[in-house]
């Protein structure tokens, strides 16, 4: 082997990048003094592009596949580099790998809530998050703009300027949306796809795209999210008279059985002055039901045992009323303003009403409550006699 052979193979290099630590996005090929060799085989695979800097500029980008390094397969750098050597110089440049897979499973969410104009409940807070992935889809101008000498880039240190552009285009898009809060939960693939693409424009600047984007949820104060349960509550209990009722017996039981309890004491205490005194009234008549005349002087009158004091019912609850004419529903209405209506016509005998723990939609003139509403206007006459 010659002098020249020998140099010519002592030149020979192979370049290629594999990557196992899945949050790397650039890694520069290190070589000392960036020494390239004349005719090395340079791979790139699936899923990788390789950047080629010279002398400080962006010469190439190689997209997978196995490549010769040579003057005559590298027009760009032919014109940035004379070989002027007689065994073919090696040339320094800089190769960086730039991972364009997609990395996958990155989070997102609003650090502060979100001030929307619901249509039903006016001015409203709102906090959300989800998952969202991102790959390279320019990796000359990610290098350019984003990475620079950086020989090894990850992706955490772009993900939390990802995050603020999503956040940012998230609160635009909901904002202006006008959609019901109530109704966010069965759009957010929608809503997701709507922020993704308003994102692109922003995020191509970079040179990244991102190809999915996932609303997991969007959530209320925890005030408000306690005043919809209260009032979701409210519809499944239905007649709230009714419920009040029972649930002041429930309460009164659980007291009744707990002789700790204040309140158990003092019930306990009135049962008991009740039975004393239903056992004095038994004695006093005699064993027979007859009482005993007296041996003496009758004695002094004594005075009649106090009555334990009875708390008062509780008060009626008045029933709202919904009207139903021609398909469609109205109300509620007060029992006052359905006695207006029925002075000015707008409620007969015939009317179909409904009132909370009404078993179905009944006549008005059958109704019990609303019956007396009629009695200042005569019935209809009974029909002529045949």
């Amino acid at each position: 082997m010659g002098i020249f052979d020998f140099l010519t193979g002592e030149f020979i290099d192979v370049i290629h990048w594999t990557d196992d630590t899945r949050d790397t996005m650039v890694w520069r090929f290190e070589r000392e003094d960036h020494e390239i060799k004349y005719g090395a085989k340079l791979t790139v695979r699936e899923g990788q592009a390789a950047v080629f800097v010279h002398e400080g500029q962006l010469a190439d980008v190689f997209t997978p596949g196995l490549y010769m390094l040579e003057t005559n397969n590298m027009p760009v750098m032919t014109t940035l580099q004379h070989w002027d050597h007689g065994f073919q110089s090696p040339f320094k440049s800089e190769i960086y790998y730039v991972n364009t897979t997609r990395f996958n499973d990155l989070k997102w969410g609003t650090k502060n809530p979100i001030i929307c104009r619901d249509p039903e409940f006016g001015p409203i807070r709102l906090r959300a998050y989800g998952t969202y992935s991102v790959k390279v889809a320019d990796a000359a101008r990610f290098l350019t703009e984003i990475v620079g000498t950086d020989g090894e880039f990850t992706m955490d240190e772009i993900s939390f300027q990802v995050r603020n552009i999503i956040v940012q285009e998230f609160s635009r898009v909901v904002a202006g949306s006008g959609l019901p809060v109530l109704d966010m939960a069965a759009n957010t693939s929608d809503l997701g796809k709507l922020v993704a693409a308003e994102i692109s424009s922003t995020i191509s600047e970079y040179g990244l795209s991102i190809p999915e984007l996932y609303i997991e949820n969007i959530s209320l104060p925890p005030a408000v999210e306690a005043a919809m349960d209260k009032r979701t509550q409210m519809g499944i209990v239905g007649d709230l008279g009714r419920y009040t009722q029972f649930s002041a017996a429930e309460a009164m039981t659980a007291a009744a059985q707990n002789p700790n309890g204040g309140m158990g004491a003092g019930i306990g205490m009135g049962m008991g002055m009740g039975m004393a005194q239903s056992m004095a009234a038994g004695q006093a008549a005699g064993p027979w039901g007859a009482r005993p005349a007296p041996a003496a002087a009758a004695p002094a009158a004594q005075p009649a045992p106090t009555a334990a004091p009875v708390a008062p019912p509780p008060p009626p609850v008045e029933h709202v009323w919904h009207l139903a004419e021609n398909g469609q529903t109205t109300g509620p209405f007060s029992k006052a303003r359905l006695g207006r209506m029925a002075v000015e016509g707008g409620l007969t005998r015939e009317t179909h009403v409904w009132t909370p723990g009404q078993d179905g939609w009944k006549r008005a003139g059958d109704v019990a409550e609303l019956a007396q509403l009629f009695t200042i206007m005569p019935p209809p006459p009974p029909p002529p006699a045949g």
